[in-house]
């Protein structure tokens, strides 16, 4: 009886381990260790394997794989061909780690691995390439510090051939797996992405189906930084654009400005019409069917974002509803190929001094050559509005120096250990800004932010947020504090994230949450309406009453 037992165990076991896996599981399996292998194997991440090639080769023997042991057989004897990897010494790193995007226990939890080859994978790991990656370089030299390298651009790519488009795919997850500093914050699970997404890489139903799956696998970095860019885009969305700028507020799209007057009273546009509709659509309807293609780290981003997705068109013209005067109206406007909207950019004023001896700087159009003169004749104020809602120029050190007494550190780094792809570690002790200076500025220092502050704003709202009387005043920005790397996937599509983390010098995040404000202020649709900058009045009332 025990040894018929033993027996129908033993089948049982056998049966356990050879039972059929789908496809999807295969080549979610495959990605994973070609990239593995990619940035890890000595004799691969040297660049002495044409490692594109070496993809090409063994897909079809994935494909014939139809049990788990077959698979494991597989990849074991790829594993093998590529040469003998070298037991190394380990060297302790002095390096202070961030491990919360780091995990490879994959590699002895994956139901299609046999111990030997989970036993491979994890040699490998120990044993990983010591030399100069071939594919991928993180260095501080001035320009942008990530740099994938040496990538087959395949000038003839076709959507049809499903090796390439399995290849894009294989390329960019690893990108992120490996290298993206905030892939933890993601709300869903890259490893689980990589499952969902395959099947429209694998077997789309159409060129549009591709493409948009690209587009859509970067939107989900949730990552203002990060979209796949692509001529496509055009097609299937419209390469017309509407002469005004918008604001999404309760469902609504409010006119905040025009990109052209002329064009704009054309299709009589006014600011503070608000759109209910576009061609039959609610804004919320537009705006759920495209989330997915649209980037941002949190809401406001997304909304801002938005535009091109809900008024962009191949048609000249279409119908929107909208209410002016409390009425509601239907109407046609004209839409324009960029070129021919002729942006308007008015010329800004670098500072000023408002009512109660305020002084208010437009960051988007000061320059550090500047900083000296605005000194001069802003010292004297009661208290200085900083507009931090643009793209900042590098001013901020400079600034910096006038509002501090003392230097003071403001951010600390997150970098990619290439030597250990996936692992991160703390660049420095911290960036500071400032200086000893006994002649500091004494009044009131306000920053306004939004989500338009995206990027070096937020940078520069750290640094100003520093200084001894410093007060943030507007809402959320738009989460996505480093550079921003852009770069080729494959012919036709580009893409970017953000490369390195910054937080605060007691390692809080800025990724994702922004720079958070000490008086929350938000437009309103009356308050657009009636032409004013909210969040600017309510800094003049602040810097007046200190309330």
């Amino acid at each position: 009886m025990k040894k018929i037992l033993l027996i129908v165990f033993f089948l049982l076991c056998q049966y356990s381990f050879s039972k059929p896996v789908s496809e999807t599981q295969k080549l979610a399996t495959t990605a994973k260790i070609w990239g593995f292998l990619k940035y890890y194997h000595p004799n691969v991440a040297d660049g002495s394997k044409n490692w594109d090639d070496q993809l090409f080769q063994i897909l079809p023997k994935v494909e014939e794989a139809n049990s788990a042991e077959a698979f494991s057989l597989v990849i074991e004897n790829w594993i093998a061909s590529l040469g003998e990897v070298k037991i190394y010494e380990v060297i302790n790193s002095k390096r202070e780690y961030f491990d919360k995007n780091f995990d490879l226990s994959w590699i002895n939890k994956n139901d299609l691995f046999s111990k030997s080859l989970s036993k491979k994978l994890k040699f490998i790991e120990e044993n990983r390439i010591q030399g100069k990656q071939y594919y991928v370089d993180f260095v501080h030299n001035g320009g942008m510090p990530l740099q994938f390298n040496n990538e087959v651009k395949y000038t003839d790519f076709k959507w049809t051939d499903k090796n390439l488009r399995l290849l894009a795919l294989f390329r960019y997850w690893n990108y992120i797996e490996y290298f993206f500093p905030y892939k933890y914050q993601m709300d869903e699970n890259w490893d689980k992405v990589l499952v969902e997404m395959l099947p429209r890489f694998f077997a789309p139903e159409s060129e549009k189906d591709f493409v948009l799956a690209m587009r859509e696998i970067s939107i989900k970095l949730n990552d203002t930084h990060a979209s796949t860019q692509m001529p496509q885009l055009f097609e299937y969305f419209g390469d017309k654009f509407i002469p005004a700028d918008v604001k999404i507020i309760d469902d609504k799209a409010i006119v905040v400005d025009l990109k052209n007057d002329s064009l704009a009273k054309i299709s009589d546009i006014r600011i503070g019409d608000v759109i209910t509709k576009v061609e039959g659509k609610t804004i919320a309807e537009i705006l759920k069917e495209n989330w997915k293609y649209i980037e941002g780290s949190n809401n406001p981003s997304i909304l801002k974002n938005a535009y091109w997705a809900i008024f962009n068109g191949k048609s000249p013209s279409f119908e929107i509803e909208f209410v002016r005067d409390g009425k509601t109206q239907v109407k046609a406007v004209n839409r324009y190929k960029y070129q021919d909207l002729k942006i308007q950019f008015l010329q800004k004023e670098k500072w000023k001094i408002l009512e109660g001896n305020i002084g208010y700087v437009d960051f988007d159009a000061l320059d550090a050559e500047d900083v000296p003169n605005l000194i001069v004749e802003l010292k004297n104020t009661n208290a200085v509005i900083f507009d931090d809602r643009t793209s900042p120029h590098d001013v901020m050190f400079a600034i910096s120096d006038w509002l501090n007494p003392q230097q003071k550190k403001f951010a600390r780094f997150l970098d990619p250990d290439v030597s250990y792809p996936g692992r991160y570690f703390w660049r420095n002790e911290g960036e500071a800004c400032g200086k000893n200076n006994p002649d500091y500025y004494k009044g009131k220092v306000i920053v306004l932010i939004d989500e338009k502050a995206v990027s070096h704003a937020e940078f520069t709202a750290m640094s100003l947020k520093t200084a001894p009387n410093v007060t943030l005043i507007g809402s959320q920005t738009g989460g996505a504090d480093g550079a921003n790397y852009r770069f080729p996937i494959i012919k036709g599509f580009s893409t970017s994230f953000t490369c390195y983390g910054v937080f605060y010098p007691n390692k809080k995040e800025t990724q994702r949450i922004g720079i958070v404000p000490d008086i929350e202020v938000k437009p309103t649709i009356l308050g657009i309406q009636q032409g004013k900058d909210e969040i600017l009045e309510r800094a003049m009332f602040f810097a007046k009453s200190g309330k």
